[in-house]
């Protein structure tokens, strides 16, 4: 035991990697359905490992929190911002029945086992995960009528409550968000995280990475030229349908791949290479000789590119109207597979009108697609490096909102660093949505930053409350531990059922993203989105979480006035 606090004494950061390696492969273990996860076994771990004496610093947490909650806010902005309004009304009444089923449950167990003010607010603060209730319950209790030997014992009372329960509070909000409400639901949270995933994009498939359709809806197929001999290349390809076009693209003859023009008539022993949409291609296929396999076909390789569309001919113009105003030649073997306004998928439709800044997924040969760009507005290359300044800039912003504070009375509100990066995260990214020229960040960074922020964030607090929590317990017996474990089960039980069958939410994504932020439980957080394998639970999770920080704090003051 002294070897070991030795070694971590000179190098704590050992202890962080330690804790994140162990707890991750104590978090793949399964028990049944019931799973742990690489959050809860890091924080586990964690307290395992404080208990041969750790000191590491806070600004490990403080910057490992920053980076997972901005991380998180800049992948969901443009969706945040755009499901706000009257539906985010349920995740407010959500946010005001935890608080206010909180504030009952803490109060009754304190007139229950004679609690005083200051144990009772510390349970509050660790079993519901609010380290702000410490600083406002302590202003409150300083100003009782006590005597300052009094005053001392209640506030570090508020410390010793708050040591005791957060870990469970912690460990609670995973087991009931990941694990109990996908029970209640009936579904997965990955289940109805595509299903939100698949409503957002009018239908269209989400694919996980690595996945490919079967069926692509874009197509290249080799036949012989047989019947259409003689035809020239214009009018093969005029006559396939015009709303599901096919383009012929290459021509092998005598064992030469050679140019292809408009106008170049066709031999009977011709290899043909088109491509197109699927349904063109076979609607046209009886019109055409024998189809041959893709190797006797001349090679060839196409491109697809995302467009920020820009040239003012193309803006405020429906998809019809495009279509008859731009000629053939402008238009042959380019072939639109998406279109985005911010980060929401709209249909390629005949009365869909283009905006300024909507990006359209192009599909086509790298000489079709160079046209293209010259004319709709520049490419959105996809670039591995991420945008430090901006999103250096963005943290910087964030935290400095962080900093401030408003008062209402002597009720101190503020974002705290946690809620400044988040505001700041999701500001920066629907900026970034819309000017996706700047501020890049690829989704691995991103997710890096998610994973490794939130869990060693979690780890360091193990660290350094695991030990206090552990000395606490053995001292004062198990009753202050068995209390925060109601405190952190009761009020997000009750919540669940209210959002269940009262609110009726009927998606488990995002009803577990609503019921984690209103705990502000970011490790339970951390853990849905890595069961959602998408970003759908992050919005009501910003909305929850961002009136949790509010509501929550002013519980300090109010179970000193009550208890």
């Amino acid at each position: 035991m002294g070897l070991m606090h030795e070694v971590f004494r000179l190098s704590p950061e050992l202890a962080l990697f330690l804790s994140l390696a162990a707890g991750t492969w104590i978090g793949k273990f399964k028990l049944g359905a019931f799973q742990l996860g690489g959050v809860a076994g890091a924080l586990l771990v964690a307290v395992l490992i404080s208990q041969v004496g750790i000191t590491i610093d806070s600004g490990i947490k403080n910057v490992l929190f920053a980076v997972f909650i901005y991380a998180v806010g800049f992948e969901s902005g443009p969706k945040f911002f755009s499901s706000l309004g009257r539906r985010t009304l349920r995740e407010i009444a959500l946010a005001l029945v935890l608080v206010i089923s909180s504030l009952a449950t803490i109060v009754v167990l304190a007139k229950i086992f004679a609690l005083d003010k200051g144990i009772a607010a510390g349970i509050a603060a660790g079993a519901l995960t609010q380290s702000a209730i410490i600083g406002t319950a302590s202003a409150a209790i300083a100003k009782l009528n006590l005597d300052p030997a009094q005053l001392q014992q209640m506030q570090g009372n508020v410390a010793v409550g708050y040591a005791v329960t957060y870990i469970f509070g912690s460990l609670g909000a995973i087991i009931i968000c990941v694990n109990i409400l996908p029970k209640i639901m009936g579904r997965s949270i990955r289940e109805d995280a595509i299903k939100a995933e698949q409503e957002m994009m009018h239908g269209a498939m989400v694919l996980a990475p690595g996945q490919v359709p079967a069926l692509p809806e874009l197509v290249g197929r080799v036949f012989l030229a047989g019947p259409v001999a003689g035809k020239s290349v214009a009018q093969v390809e005029a006559l396939a349908n015009p709303l599901f076009p096919v383009t012929l693209e290459r021509i092998k003859r005598d064992d030469q791949v050679i140019a292809v023009t408009p106008d170049m008539a066709l031999n009977e022993n011709d290899v043909l290479l088109l491509v197109g949409r699927r349904k063109g291609i076979v609607a046209l296929a009886p019109s055409l000789g024998k189809e041959l396999d893709e190797e006797a076909g001349p090679a060839m390789t196409m491109k697809t590119a995302d467009v920020f569309l820009t040239n003012p001919a193309l803006i405020g113009k429906r998809v019809d109207e495009l279509r008859e105003q731009l000629s053939a030649d402008v238009r042959h073997g380019i072939y639109v597979t998406g279109l985005k306004r911010g980060e929401t998928v709209l249909p390629f439709k005949d009365d869909v009108v283009i905006a300024r800044n909507d990006v359209v997924t192009l599909y086509g040969s790298e000489q079709d697609i160079q046209r293209a760009v010259a004319m709709a507005g520049p490419a959105l290359l996809k670039s591995p490096k991420t945008d430090l300044m901006f999103h250096g800039f963005g943290l910087a912003f964030g935290l400095l909102l962080g900093l401030l504070v408003l008062r209402i009375g002597s009720v101190p509100l503020t974002l705290g660093s946690g809620g400044g990066a988040l505001l700041a995260g999701l500001l920066f990214g629907w900026y970034q949505a819309r000017k996706p020229l700047i501020g890049n960040m690829p989704l691995p960074a991103s997710g890096l930053l998610r994973d490794l922020g939130l869990a060693g964030f979690v780890a360091v607090v193990g660290l350094q409350s695991g030990l206090q929590a552990v000395e606490t317990v053995k001292n004062n017996g198990i009753s202050i531990f068995l209390i925060g474990i109601v405190v952190t089960v009761v009020p997000l039980m009750i919540t669940l059922f209210i959002g269940r069958y009262l609110l009726r939410y009927d998606n488990t994504a995002i009803f577990a993203g609503a019921l984690s932020g209103t705990r502000s439980a970011n490790p339970a957080f951390g853990e849905i989105l890595d069961k959602a394998g998408n970003a759908i639970p992050t919005a009501p999770f910003a909305v929850t979480y961002g009136l949790a920080n509010v509501f929550l704090t002013l519980l300090g003051p109010l179970i000193v006035a009550l208890v």
